[in-house]
């Protein structure tokens, strides 16, 4: 799993720029990719582990740092 930082307002709203711009140019996988190193929000990532499970999670690319911050590093296993 790649490891990723929290990240500020402010690369958030970058993130979320060029993935729209993306998307504006019918690239809409590149701009999935994109969209994935935003941190997806831990009770989201939560919600994701009980309902597809952890090999989906580790396995999709999402930043899941933030899950990680509030539920600490080895929260997929248990």
């Amino acid at each position: 799993m790649i490891t990723y930082r929290v990240m500020s307002q402010d690369d958030r709203a970058e993130i979320n720029r060029k993935s729209r711009e993306l998307r504006e140019a019918g690239k809409y996988e590149e701009a999935m990719t994109v969209s994935k190193t935003r941190p997806l929000s831990p009770y989201l990532a939560k919600i994701l582990k009980e309902k597809v499970g952890v090999d989906y999670l580790r396995k999709s690319g999402w930043n899941l740092a933030e899950a990680e911050a509030e539920f600490g590093r080895d929260w997929l296993d248990r």
